[in-house]
């Protein structure tokens, strides 16, 4: 019996959120048309003008903005922020610094501390764990 491999194909919204770009900017027939796996790759190794484009000047999606501004996108979300902005926007906060973004890069910072605080301890107690096994 012979397998038939059929080709792996993903929705463009999901193949715009892996190449981290917004869909509704992206060229009709990438929106309207299905991804294969291979052409997702293709994309990302050699990314055709519209995509570098795209990631360059956006508009961007969520979660680029949010990574763009050293924030979560829960913190977009408490800023206002729900639209895609584009490179220029996020410069122009950046440039702005305005106390919503302050607060949260300031709660952005305090959650790694913390995350680096209990991956510390847990590899302490493992260590114990180990030491008295």
């Amino acid at each position: 019996m012979t397998s038939h491999q059929s080709t792996q194909t993903m929705k463009p919204a999901t193949a715009a959120k892996k190449l981290g770009v917004y869909l509704e900017a992206t060229p009709a027939e990438f929106q309207e048309g299905v991804v294969s796996r291979t052409e997702l790759n293709e994309l990302q190794a050699d990314p055709p003008a519209w995509l570098q484009e795209l990631r360059k000047n956006g508009p961007h999606p969520r979660p680029v903005v949010a990574q763009r501004l050293g924030i979560s996108i829960a913190g977009l979300a408490r800023g206002g922020i729900t639209d895609p902005l584009t490179t220029e926007q996020i410069e122009e906060l950046q440039q702005e610094l305005p106390e919503w973004l302050q607060k949260e890069r300031a709660t952005q910072a305090e959650v790694r501390k913390e995350t680096v605080r209990i991956k510390e301890r847990d590899a302490e107690r493992a260590a114990r764990r180990e030491q008295g096994a």
